[in-house]
């Protein structure tokens, strides 16, 4: 896959653009991250998808905003739009631990250099677009426009702010995953071009077209909105957030609601004269959408420009597929359902089958796929029964606090894409890299087909798919924490532990079980986390892969931060916030560090647990 030319990537310099023959785009995508032309990194699948429609799109990756802005210039002024995405990850969660000091490294970024993306990256750029082209039409999407749509709060100032849409100046924000919205817009902005050359779109008819268009918000002035209670939600206002945490919270449950249905409704916030308007998503993609999104001319490589560099999160993912989208897990703490969706998405076999066969073609690649899974690697082709009861749910989770009766968890069709793909020639094994979510696993529907192709799942994931050591989340063992996770009781994680090693026993395998696990989640006290501790210590766990809680916008688990109460009850709950309560907790994963002991010690004897001292030994 050397042999390839620079025009095999979407330009980036109007020199590129030139050598293709453009001398004016249509659309200019700029993005927080590097530009890496793969199915995993969403600037290059808007790119690419915009150019199959015929297009002509140029991609400006992390744009210099220090200087005079010539990186904000050199591509002009679009016909349709600029597109404008912080990158795959929110920008201030890329730059900063939960401790808000800087991360090690910018994994989306050549050779991990922190310095190539502003703080809140879409406002920055959204901002110098708007003084520069005044009146061109400005798309904001990606994680970090969606997850801060509307009122938020935002942990890094520690306050509530406002909808991106009012901070950056965009026309319009696509929210979830953008295929649909962004091919609608685009569609809608030619035939009022109606074949013109000579014209742009404006920022006031990208408005306008957003207003009639699925899966988009935009602002518009208090006197144009006309409600219409069964088809609209509408929210408390900022200003009323700013007052009330209740209200806040009282939000938030409102906008998961409407996002777990199937039928959702438009939902609106007065912001002074303003109000945020975010109309109701696409369907769910179809498998052929979904197809046609993977299946397009990427060269599965970082552009040229990035020669002897290193991009860790490429590094990563680059011999990895994903096979579906979605998670129905919904976890507390978690933006995946928030932004892709609870229902799956699954990809066609075929579409699997012939990304597997161009990774095979890549000159580095000796047999070894790092990961065949998605958001959770086991719910490839699961769905609800029965549609029509689908459609009158809304629940966030379907699986927790129990399994819905309607969702059907067959195991089957993952273990005949397991069979299909390892027998390809080119492959010598394929690993499960993302994690299993073992509830499902474990779960007895009382039909025996279900229940057994779970099992040999299990069987088969243990034995032939995991590289050493098998990742899964349990994230705490205190059953009142995990209730605010949404998450299964730890005696689950006991019960798969016990499958593990008795497969890894049999087989001869010395392959390890590697949970994650998370500290200072609302609701989790200083003693859950000492108890914790005492309980990995008796299953021989020295922690490894374990975090500190970062509120991240539009989480459950960060509305129960900021207010301090549960949405879906009203109840107070106990919030780690200082640094220092955060600190302690986070200090009992290492209870088996010699610098950490004399610490832990004191505490829990000012807890008056010294029995907890005696099992962990220490």
């Amino acid at each position: 896959m050397q042999n390839r030319k620079i025009t095999d990537w979407l330009p980036t310099t109007r020199k590129e653009a030139a050598m293709r023959g453009w001398e004016q785009m249509d659309v200019v995508i700029f993005s927080g991250d590097a530009y890496v032309d793969h199915p995993s990194f969403g600037a290059a699948v808007i790119g690419r998808l915009l150019e199959a429609e015929g297009l002509r799109v140029a991609i400006v990756p992390q744009p210099n905003w220090q200087d005079d802005l010539r990186d904000f210039k050199k591509m002009g002024r679009p016909r349709l739009f600029f597109g404008i995405s912080a990158g795959c990850m929110d920008s201030m969660v890329n730059k900063y631990t939960a401790a808000k000091r800087f991360r090690s490294e910018d994994a989306y970024s050549p050779n991990g250099k922190h310095s190539m993306r502003p703080e809140y990256a879409t406002v920055t750029y959204s901002r110098i677009l708007r003084e520069l082209y005044p009146d061109s039409a400005i798309v904001i999407g990606g994680i970090e426009a969606s997850m801060r749509r509307f009122t938020h709060y935002d942990y890094w100032q520690d306050k509530l702010m406002n909808s991106i849409l009012v901070d950056s100046k965009a026309d319009v924000l696509v929210y979830g995953m953008g295929e649909q919205p962004i091919t609608a817009l685009a569609h809608s902005m030619l035939e009022k071009l109606d074949g013109s050359n000579d014209r742009y779109i404006t920022a006031k008819e990208a408005r306008d077209i957003a207003k009639s268009t699925r899966q988009t918000g935009y602002l518009a002035h208090r006197s144009e909105i006309v409600t219409d209670e069964e088809n609209d939600k509408l929210l408390a206002s900022h200003s009323e957030c700013l007052e009330s945490k209740k209200k806040q919270a009282a939000n938030f449950l409102a906008i998961e609601k409407e996002s777990n249905r199937v039928n959702a409704r438009r939902v609106l916030q007065e912001n002074g004269e303003m109000t945020v308007v975010v109309n109701p998503p696409f369907p769910t993609m179809s498998t052929e959408q979904l197809d046609h999104s993977f299946d397009l001319p990427y060269t599965r490589l970082p552009h040229p420009k990035y020669n002897g560099k290193r991009i860790p999160a490429y590094d990563m993912i680059k011999h990895s597929v994903n096979i579906h989208r979605g998670c129905f897990g919904g976890c507390a703490f978690c933006t995946i359902s928030a932004h892709q969706g609870k229902f799956i998405v699954n990809r066609s076999e075929e579409s699997i089958l012939h990304e597997i066969n161009e990774i095979a073609r890549m000159d580095d690649f000796k047999g070894y796929l790092s990961d065949l899974g998605g958001p959770s690697a086991n719910m490839y082709m699961m769905k609800g029964r029965k549609s029509e009861l689908c459609a009158k749910c809304s629940r966030p989770s379907c699986i927790q606090p129990k399994i819905c009766p309607n969702m059907n968890i067959d195991h089957t069709p993952l273990l005949e894409l397991y069979k299909k793909v390892d027998s390809l020639p080119c492959i010598k094994k394929s690993f499960i890299g993302s994690g299993v979510r073992y509830d499902m696993l474990l779960h007895r529907s009382g039909d025996k087909r279900l229940d057994e192709a779970a099992d040999r799942y299990t069987e088969e994931l243990i034995r032939k798919h995991v590289s050493g050591r098998l990742k899964v989340a349990p994230e705490h063992t205190c059953d009142n924490v995990l209730r605010l996770m949404r998450k299964p009781p730890f005696r689950q994680f006991h019960e798969f532990k016990r499958i593990f090693d008795k497969i890894n026993s049999r087989e001869g395998l010395k392959q390890q079980i590697i949970p994650y696990f998370i500290s200072s989640h609302p609701g989790s006290t200083l003693e859950n986390m000492a108890e914790l501790a005492a309980e990995t210590k008796q299953l021989n766990f020295h922690l490894e892969q374990v975090q500190d809680f970062t509120p991240t916008p539009m989480t459950m688990a960060t509305e129960m931060y900021y207010t301090g109460i549960n949405p879906e009850t009203g109840e107070e709950i106990y919030v780690a916030r200082s640094m220092r309560d955060k600190e302690s907790q986070r200090r009992f994963f290492f209870w088996y560090k010699p610098e950490e002991r004399k610490q832990i010690v004191q505490i829990l004897r000012r807890m008056n647990r010294t029995d907890l001292i005696r099992k962990l030994g220490i």
